[in-house]
């Protein structure tokens, strides 16, 4: 006899896994905000994000918070500074007006990027003062927005 398996939450489910807590279009959030499990956020949200798991920036969602995460997916509007330690990918539509930092990154066409970028090489490792810190990030300066034809 097959198993069924039934889906008792709605909460959307994307290649890194199941979002365990969504905010809602209607929500609004002021203030710091620190989660152990995944987030999705779909309203407005400003002061600053820390988590080590992931983060989901919904297509309607305007954040204006610097974030700090594993791994973020952008998919709406964020104003601040992203550093996501294991990936970032901004999304079609999605609007980046701030500064990255991070081991992996995928942009799709019709992204908006406006800052810095720079990528962590997986073998970076923390230095002393006196030595040459270039060697261990790839810095690119950019402030483009890419459309689709």
């Amino acid at each position: 006899m097959a198993k069924k398996v039934i889906q008792v939450n709605k909460n959307p489910v994307y290649d890194i896994g199941m979002i365990t807590t969504v905010f809602n279009k209607n929500t609004e959030f002021y203030g710091d905000l620190s989660f152990k499990k995944s987030l999705q956020i779909n309203g407005k949200f400003e002061g600053e994000i820390s988590s080590g798991s992931y983060l989901v920036i919904g297509e309607e969602a305007v954040i204006k918070a610097n974030i700090k995460a594993d791994t973020v997916v952008v998919k709406g509007t964020v104003y601040g500074n992203i550093e996501a330690v294991t990936r970032l990918e901004i999304h079609t539509n999605g609007k980046l007006y701030g500064n990255i930092r991070t081991r992996k990154l995928v942009i799709s066409d019709g992204v908006v990027f406006e800052g810095k970028c720079e990528m962590i090489k997986p073998n970076e490792k923390k230095k002393g003062k006196g030595d040459d810190a270039g060697d261990a990030v790839e810095t690119a300066s950019t402030a483009a927005a890419a459309t689709t034809a």
